[in-house]
Order: structure tokens, then C-alpha cells, then sequence
């Protein structure tokens, strides 16, 4: 931090501070810490600005390292005052979002768990399981995430075997419905043989079973039930009484021993060490476990309580009213548990109940979440230790100084030259960070069928990846805080591709900078640069596996991305054998019917149908697939 930065932090001007402090009004309202820089290092909320932001400052005030070290940043501070608590909890929430800013205590989205996604920004939404939570569609819903895995792909499966959805991402034939139409699982999607309308109400009643509202989804069947009855429709009766018999299936071991059977609670509870913190969810309906939600957050970001409110707040900003129950079963008492219960209730349009159970019934059922989050903190203490200790060897193989935080791991992929690739898999702290991946398409002209050149195309993909530092005095990994700058470097090979990638970083000026190493396969011996004989070390030691689950996970990559340019070029090498069909037609041609049995198949007129198609092209397409007839 320069000097004049410096005389700008408020801590080190009192008499500038006090005067800010006093400019603060007493009201709701959300508040910034900005940086020397103008960067925003944190933004929070209070029922009275002015008490919550003086708190910081006060020497007598316990503050976590986190937060002493954002106030140490602080050289202004600004606010935005709300007529309310709970519109200051909603604005927070927003502006959060919008600038995430560092010291926040944010979540973190380690893809552990799944969520259910719901694409109603489609007009024939898809149901699916997935890990990564991509809020790019505003209309699309996420449910979760869920912790038991194996209980929410049995539930997809009973509620796609008994409702009527859609099964496939994309058509399998252009003109005609699959087989699942004529079993009855998919209402003819792909040839619009049900109208959006019609089908939004079908994933409508589906999606009542992740918000916990599987009562109120079997008292709709069971009266549309009866009226098929009335009408003498025993074919579509029958349908309804097979959908209802699946949802009491689903929660038939589920019962939870609570009173007021009829209130709908969520129970919350966390688990922490020095470093993690495993949060735990219990979603109760009419005396139902209907959903187990879990979420992880830093240990050092906040007190127990500060960390259960954001998650609460993070939660329950992202689900309907319909999903935010009466009654709400908190572990620890919240810092803005007030704020929290009116924003909710707004929300919900009914009042909302914030409790902190001490004893009898409800408080047994806080222990119950308690330990589920502590048996899942002691895996993820197991899995901690075991990358710990696996980094630790690794270390002192390699002679590092400190652990190798990140990793980064290199492979190619190619068949006698063609389609050659390349991919770059990322390990922080042992753990693969597939948010990083990247993957490269080898350009090199002498990479061509029938000449491959392993060593030549590593050295162009690693001249590629580092060719940015080169302008950069090769000083240490900091380099202006780069979080993308490696640990260690691991190729897959022998010392042929080591001694390649060593003269690329030699004349970028880097060798001394990167710490590269490769893992050859045979015999998983490792290889330094400049040493003609490996490292003594046994295959099964941690450290070598470390580097062997890099390893595999490069190759991995990289064989998946080479098998699909070699698709795709299989699949265009055929129309490009047909005259005037240049490179863009194909494109179209194959985004328009998906594959080359399609256009075969397709008439002349079909094929003019395409942009850029005329009646000659169409024509001499048509011809090509049909010589006989020709």
C-alpha cells in the first residue's frame, strides 16, 4: 500500500473518523467500507447505522481476525438509509450479489453438494440434477442443495416414472416421437403434441415436491381423482392414484417426532474446527423430514450466529414465499434475528416465527441437526487431513518451501495427429478446482494426421499459458496478488516433454519463477529439469498420488475434449466433400437437423429450408446422399 493511500485509512486519522462516524444517522439502513482504492471491502446492514458502524472502531469491540484485518482497509465509509429493517436485509442481500465484495461472509460453492434445476425460462422446462448453480436465466429455479444424493435421484426417478416429462435435452428424431411417448413417460415434448401451457402445469405439481409441499401436491390428486371418477375417466383416475401412492413412497420413513404436526419448520444448526464450517438444514413439513439442505462457509468469517443468519439470508432470498415455513429453529441466537423475521414475513405475507429452543422437544431436534453437521465436519476433516498430508509430502519431494496451494496439470490427446489437444485441470489444496479448467487446441502446422509431435505441442501450450508473465520481472508468485499463478507445474511425460516445456519457460524468463516437475507413466517415477535420473520416491506414497489424481484428471480432460473435436469433424468431413458447401453451410446445415442422418433423409425442399441453402445447393446435396436415384 503506497503512502498516500496510507494517510487515507481512518484508523490512523481519529479526528477524520469521529467526524464520519457522526455524519452516520441513527436510522436502517445499509452501509459501505471502501477501500483506500475506492474498492468496496464489505457491506452490511442495521436496524441503527450509526451504532453498527461505530462498533467496528471501538478497541474494546472482539472482532474476528477477518473483520479486524477489512477495518485495518477502511478509508471510507458510505451508507443508503431504508424506511426499514427488512428492506435494508433485501437491499443488502442485492448488493451483495451485485459487487461480492471480499469480507463479506459469503458461502462457499464447492459443488458437493446437487441442487435440482427447473428450467421455466424454457417453454418446455427440464428437470434435472446438477452441481453447479447458474443463476444465468432469472425465471430458472434451483432446490437445494441436498446432501442426501441417493435419496434425491430416487426421487427424480419415482417423479419422472410417474408424471409425464420430459426425458430428452434435444429431440431423437425430427419428425416423429420417441418411445417414451408411447409409454406414457413424456407428453410428445419434442413434436409439441402438448401445448407450454399444459405442460407448465405438469412440472408445476413437480416442483411443489421440492418445495416441501408434497401434502398439498396428494390433497390436489386426490380431488382431481374424484372428479375423473365422477366422469367416469377410471383410465385417468387410475393415473392419479399411481402418482399419489409415489409421493406417500417418498416420505414413508420420514416422520419426525413434533408437535403441531401441522406447522411447517426449518431447523438449522452448524458444526465448526479453526478452519471449516458444516452447516446443516432440516426442512419439516406436517411433521416430515422433506428435505436435507447443506452448506459449508469459513470458520474465521464470523461468529456461529452471524454465520447462521447469512446462510438463512442467502437461503431464503432465492425461494418462493410458498417455500418459507412459519417457524424457524435456530442453533444460536441471530445478530439481526429482528431484521430476518420482518423481512420474512413481508415476504411470506404472514407472520414468521424466529426461535432459539433451549429445551424439551424442539431443542432435541437442534441436537438431531447438530450431529449431522458434526458427522459431516468430521469427513470433511478427514478429506482435509489426507490433502493435507498428501501436499506436505509432496513438499518435502520436491524440496518446496512452502505447499504447493496450487497445482496445475497438463496433458495431450490425439490420434496419430489428428484433432490434437491439450488440457490444463487445476488442484487447490488438493482438491480439483474444475471452475479453472481450460482446454487448448494445439495450432502448431507440423501437428497434422499422420505427424504428431507430443513435445512440440506441450511447449506451445505452456508458452501460451505463461506467455503473459514474460513482460513481468519473474520476482515471486505474488506478482500483484495473480491468484492464476501456479505452485507447481506437473506435465504428463518423461523427460523428452520436461526438457521441452524447460526451454519455453527458459526463454520466457520464467524457469526460475515456475516450479515444474513431470510424472512419467510407466513406472510413476518423477523427473526434475536438469536431472537425467528420477526422484527415489514409491509410487504409493502421498505425495505421489497427489500428483498421480492431477495426472489422471489431465488425461481425462484432455481425452474427453479430444473426442469431441474428433465428433465434430467426422460429422462435417462428409458434407465437406459436397461442391459449394463451404465451412459456415455446414454449421447451418447441421444446427438445423442436428446430424447426417437427418439430412440424408431430408427432401430438397426441407434442405432449402436452411438459411443460405438455395434450390441448386439443396439440389447437389440431395444428390450427393442419393447417387443412385441421380
Amino acid at each position: 500500500m503506497t503512502a498516500s493511500t496510507e494517510t487515507k485509512l481512518l484508523l490512523k486519522e481519529p479526528e477524520q473518523l469521529e467526524i464520519r462516524l457522526k455524519e452516520i444517522p441513527s436510522e436502517p439502513g445499509v452501509y459501505f467500507m471502501r477501500s483506500g482504492n475506492g474498492d468496496i471491502l464489505y457491506i452490511g446492514k442495521s436496524k441503527k447505522l450509526r451504532s453498527r458502524v461505530r462498533s467496528y472502531f471501538r478497541s474494546a469491540q472482539k472482532l474476528s481476525d477477518r473483520i479486524a484485518m477489512m477495518v485495518r482497509q477502511v478509508a471510507e465509509i458510505e451508507f443508503i438509509v431504508t424506511d426499514t429493517e427488512a428492506e435494508s436485509l433485501a437491499l443488502e442481500a442485492n448488493l451483495i450479489k451485485k459487487h461480492q465484495p471480499y469480507y463479506n461472509v459469503l458461502l462457499k460453492d464447492d459443488k458437493k453438494y446437487p441442487y435440482v434445476c427447473i428450467t421455466w425460462s424454457e417453454d418446455y422446462p427440464r428437470i434435472f440434477i446438477t452441481r453447479k448453480r447458474r443463476a444465468t436465466k432469472q425465471r430458472d429455479r434451483y432446490y437445494g442443495p441436498y446432501v442426501d444424493t441417493r435419496l434425491l435421484r430416487y426421487t427424480l426417478h419415482i417423479i419422472k416414472r410417474v408424471f409425464p416429462l420430459r426425458q430428452r435435452r434435444k429431440p431423437l428424431f425430427k419428425d416423429r416421437p420417441c418411445l417414451n411417448y408411447d409409454l406414457g413417460k413424456c407428453p410428445g415434448v419434442c413434436q409439441s403434441l402438448i401445448t407450454p401451457e399444459e405442460y407448465h402445469k405438469i412440472v408445476q405439481k413437480v416442483a411443489m415436491v421440492f418445495q416441501g409441499r408434497s401434502d398439498e401436491l396428494v390433497n390436489t390428486l386426490e380431488s382431481q381423482m374424484e372428479k375423473a371418477v365422477e366422469r367416469l375417466e377410471f383410465e385417468k383416475a387410475a393415473k392419479f392414484r399411481d402418482q399419489i401412492k409415489a409421493l406417500y413412497s417418498l416420505n414413508a420413513d420420514q416422520k419426525v417426532s413434533l408437535p403441531d404436526d401441522t406447522v411447517s419448520r426449518d431447523a438449522i444448526a452448524l458444526a465448526a474446527d479453526d478452519k471449516h464450517c458444516c452447516i446443516q438444514l432440516f426442512q419439516i413439513r406436517a411433521g416430515k423430514l422433506v428435505g436435507r439442505l447443506g452448506f459449508f462457509a469459513d470458520a474465521q468469517s464470523g461468529l456461529p450466529g452471524a454465520i447462521l443468519q447469512r446462510v438463512l439470508e442467502e437461503h431464503y432470498s432465492t425461494v418462493e414465499a410458498v417455500e418459507i415455513p412459519t417457524e424457524i429453529l435456530v442453533q444460536h441466537e441471530l445478530p439481526d434475528g429482528e431484521i430476518l423475521t420482518d423481512w420474512l414475513s413481508n415476504k411470506k405475507s404472514r407472520k414468521v416465527s424466529l426461535v432459539n429452543p433451549q429445551r424439551q422437544i424442539k431443542a432435541e431436534l437442534i441436537e438431531m441437526v447438530e450431529r449431522n453437521a458434526n458427522y459431516e465436519l468430521e469427513r470433511t476433516q478427514r478429506v482435509s487431513d489426507r490433502n493435507y498430508k498428501a501436499l506436505e509430502d509432496l513438499a518435502a519431494i520436491l524440496d518446496l518451501s512452502e505447499l504447493p496451494k496450487r497445482i496445475e496439470g497438463y496433458d495431450i490427446s490425439h490420434v496419430q495427429g489428428s484433432n490434437a489437444v491439450a488440457s490444463q485441470v487445476v488442484f487447490v489444496d488438493g482438491v480439483p478446482a474444475k471452475q479453472h479448467y481450460r482446454h487448448y487446441k494445439i495450432k502448431n502446422p507440423d501437428v497434422k494426421i499422420g505427424h504428431s509431435d507430443d513435445f512440440a505441442s506441450m511447449a506451445e501450450v505452456l508458452g501460451r499459458r505463461f506467455r503473459k508473465y514474460a513482460q513481468i520481472p519473474p520476482l515471486s508468485k505474488e506478482r500483484g496478488g495473480d491468484q492464476d499463478f501456479p505452485d507447481l507445474v506437473m506435465i504428463d511425460g518423461g523427460k523428452g516433454q520436461l526438457s521441452s516445456v524447460v526451454k519455453v519457460l527458459q526463454d520466457l524468463n520464467l524457469l526460475e519463477v515456475v516450479k515444474v516437475v513431470s510424472l512419467a507413466k510407466k513406472r510413476e517415477e518423477i523427473f526434475l529439469p536438469g536431472e537425467s535420473k528420477p526422484l527415489d520416491t514409491d509410487a504409493e506414497q502421498p505425495g505421489v498420488q497427489l500428483l498421480r489424481r492431477v495426472r489422471d484428471e489431465s488425461h481425462r480432460f484432455a481425452v474427453s475434449f479430444h473426442r469431441q473435436q474428433r465428433l465434430k469433424s467426422s460429422r462435417r468431413s462428409r458434407l465437406a466433400e459436397i461442391p459449394g458447401l463451404g465451412f459456415h453451410r455446414q454449421k447451418q446445415l447441421l444446427a438445423h437437423f442436428h446430424s447426417i442422418d437427418y439430412i440424408r433423409e431430408a427432401s430438397v425442399e426441407k434442405l432449402t429450408e436452411v438459411s443460405g441453402i438455395g434450390p441448386n445447393l439443396a439440389q447437389e446435396i440431395y444428390n450427393y446422399f442419393h447417387p443412385n436415384l441421380n
